[in-house]
């Protein structure tokens, strides 16, 4: 699908990879509907994108409140219409064990970024088979291929939008509708670690040997992406040959992560 004279959603567009995916987007020339739960912050984004000379609108809701989910797409779908492109950015979640992890916090990291996704998806997608053209891309990570310790509901939640991804796919086989996952390693300019102090030291020291993407080059790959129709991006030929070797020989990627990863307190 060529980008230009599109309509694109793309939440968690407030900053890091939604923010940098909402601007690549604007720069090929799509029109872009900017979505988060910060007013400030998309405002901002929009700024930029029409300085630039392109397309926004802010929308504001919590992807987390499956209600306010409903009530934003109906609002979207009257005054832009249903987009073309769909992109799932926004996410959630700190790296901790289980019993790190409360109730609160690990069902806010499964519903942003999965159901927050799944919801918005289903709400869009009966006008994109209809018209038979679209194009959906979820936002997940190199942790929905394999397991890092100490990060638990965080690589549960990103299975998830590996698994909805993939289950997607099946479902819209020749509907004309492209599904596309995007699942890198390490980005730099998220904002992630500034707004999450100490979970840095949680990433596996094995991660130095992988190269770091900016928002910027992971920005313009899922453009890529959506214009290839690509069914993944974002891994990088290094975290595919690890996602291979766990999938076909699982325990050198595991040795590796538990070496190199971080430790309970008591094991330290």
């Amino acid at each position: 699908m060529k980008v230009t004279g599109t309509l694109a959603l793309v939440t968690g567009a407030s900053s890091g990879i939604g923010a940098a995916t909402a601007r690549e987007l604007a720069r090929e020339g799509a029109r872009v509907l900017l979505l988060a739960r910060t007013r400030a912050a998309l405002d901002r984004v929009a700024r930029e994108i029409t300085d630039a000379g392109g397309s926004a609108k802010v929308h504001t809701v919590d992807l987390a409140d499956a209600p306010a989910v409903q009530q934003a797409a109906s609002a979207i779908k009257a005054e832009s219409g249903t987009p073309d492109i769909l992109v799932n950015s926004a996410g959630a979640g700190r790296p901790l064990f289980t019993e790190e992890t409360s109730p609160a916090e690990a069902a806010q990291m499964t519903a942003v970024p999965y159901l927050g996704a799944f919801n918005l998806t289903s709400a869009f997608l009966p006008d994109m088979i209809r018209r038979r053209r679209g194009h959906i891309v979820n936002v997940s990570s190199v942790a929905a291929f394999f397991a890092v310790p100490g990060m638990t509901g965080y690589t549960a939640a990103r299975w998830a939008m590996r698994g909805f991804t993939e289950a997607l796919r099946q479902d819209l086989h020749g509907t004309g509708v492209g599904v596309t996952l995007v699942a890198p390693g390490l980005v730099s300019g998220t904002g992630y670690y500034e707004h999450n102090p100490g979970t840095a030291e949680r990433v596996p020291k094995a991660a130095r040997f992988y190269p770091t993407l900016t928002t910027q080059q992971l920005a313009a790959a899922i453009v890529r992406g959506i214009e290839r129709n690509k069914r993944e991006v974002g891994m990088g030929l290094r975290y595919r040959l690890t996602a291979l070797l766990w999938a076909v020989l699982p325990w050198p990627v595991n040795w590796v992560m538990r070496k190199t990863g971080w430790k309970r307190a008591t094991s330290r």
